[in-house]
């Protein structure tokens, strides 16, 4: 059964979230023991009040029983007799609640961390890792298949891993202990051929046919390791549980396999940064496309106003000239002379001015675009830094004959998606 736990103090809302009816079917408190009250509610307010004496503020031990499937009450009470073994709590006062909602029982025992005879707490070194190991027990003494989270993550398939794992994990080298040890607890958690081949593919092994050895397990590296050697178990006892191996793959085609899935792997991880730089990468470029619409609308605003003003001061030039006699006669003093040489000073100036006015507006919109050219740029470096780190990380991991082959089809996939960006639009020039 799984069994999680913590410390905690809060009497009085743990007592009411082990009592909650609302949430659960059926509530049973089963046992109040080593307390003077004889309900949980008082006990528990009891263990808060001897608390008081110390500097203990998560004064109770609480772990909760999940099973797999129904088991009698005796299955609940020798796991809390075993964690009261492992922690140190034995003769502590504790209270033991039952909880059924949806067909299935679960249990909370509650154990108080206040010795009272010494007026200290009982300190619970490591517990977690503790109550692994006991939850380990449990699942293989009643047969039960142990979960994907009771597996040792160090062990785990890589194939499986995330981009974050793959860059914690420097180093994926295993030593020949820790390989024998987890080829062992995939044959001793399985019962049949199913089992054991499913309890393989979690640690990265994967079950082949051999040629002289029957029965064989290839890791995602691509070694080749006999069962009956690593597991210390005769051909025949290999052969009652798995089968006839000439029903399984052989090893160049479970290589074959192995390599495709890695393939597949580092492309998921590809098409994620790909996926992450599009998300980053659209509001930057709706926010281009909506600089540009609007750089366009004030240049073309500016050029309506300048041509505008363009307009009046041709006719307040043309204007400035008199007719009939008048005009006659300023031809011939020269005023209408000097008044054209003026007016064409004029038409200078003002084509300087507006010339100067559209480059200031231009200059700053350029300044404006340029901002937004450095973050996409630098948006551009991050993700091209994001795959080759992703590249060192997969490739340094794998051996050196291998490492061509798959390159050879990382490349293939990297090629495919920037085509696919290009031509969704995302493939800039930056």
């Amino acid at each position: 059964m799984i069994l999680k736990a913590s410390q905690r103090g809060g009497a009085t809302r743990l007592a009411a979230h082990l009592l909650n009816t609302q949430d659960n079917e059926h509530v049973e408190v089963h046992e109040v023991s080593g307390f003077i009250a004889d309900n949980l509610q008082d006990a528990f307010q009891e263990t808060s009040a001897i608390a008081k004496g110390t500097r203990c503020r998560q004064f109770f031990f609480s772990v909760s029983l999940n099973p797999p499937e129904n088991v009698p009450i005796s299955a609940f009470e020798d796991a809390a007799k075993r964690i009261e073994q492992k922690m140190g709590l034995e003769g502590q006062p504790r209270v033991m609640v039952f909880h059924e909602k949806e067909g299935r029982r679960h249990a909370h025992v509650v154990w108080s961390r206040i010795d009272a005879k010494t007026m200290t707490a009982i300190n619970l070194p490591f517990f977690k890792n503790k109550l692994v190991e006991l939850t380990k027990e449990l699942y293989l003494e009643h047969g039960w298949n142990l979960p994907k989270g009771l597996i040792d993550k160090s062990l785990r398939n890589p194939l499986h891993f995330t981009r974050e794992q793959w860059q914690q994990a420097k180093r994926l080298n295993q030593r020949p202990e820790t390989i024998k040890k987890t080829l062992k607890e995939c044959w001793n958690i399985s019962n049949n051929k199913q089992t054991f081949t499913q309890a393989l593919k979690q640690h990265g092994y994967y079950l082949a046919k051999g040629d002289k050895r029957g029965y064989v397990a290839v890791d995602w590296r691509g070694e080749v390791y006999s069962l009956s050697r690593w597991l210390d178990v005769k051909t025949k006892d290999l052969k009652q549980r798995l089968g006839d191996n000439a029903l399984l793959p052989a090893v160049d085609e479970t290589k074959a396999a192995i390599d495709k899935k890695l393939v597949q792997r580092i492309t998921q991880f590809l098409e994620e940064d790909t996926k992450k730089y599009h998300v980053r990468l659209t509001p930057l470029l709706t926010q281009r496309d909506n600089i540009k619409t609007r750089h366009q609308e004030q240049r073309k605003t500016l050029a309506d106003e300048q041509a505008q003003a363009q307009h009046q001061e041709a006719a307040e030039r043309q204007a400035s000239f008199r007719t009939g006699l008048r005009g006659l006669w300023d031809r011939f003093n020269g005023r209408s002379k000097h008044l054209k040489k003026n007016h064409e000073i004029e038409i200078y100036q003002a084509h300087i001015r507006d010339r100067k006015e559209k480059d200031q507006l231009i200059t700053q919109h350029l300044q404006e675009r340029q901002q937004l050219q450095q973050i996409l740029k630098r948006l551009r470096v991050q993700q091209q830094e994001d795959i080759q780190q992703l590249t060192n990380t997969v490739f340094s991991n794998l051996p050196k004959d291998k490492q061509e082959k798959i390159l050879c089809e990382f490349n293939k996939v990297q090629t495919q998606i920037q085509a696919q960006s290009q031509a969704r639009g995302f493939d800039l020039e930056m």
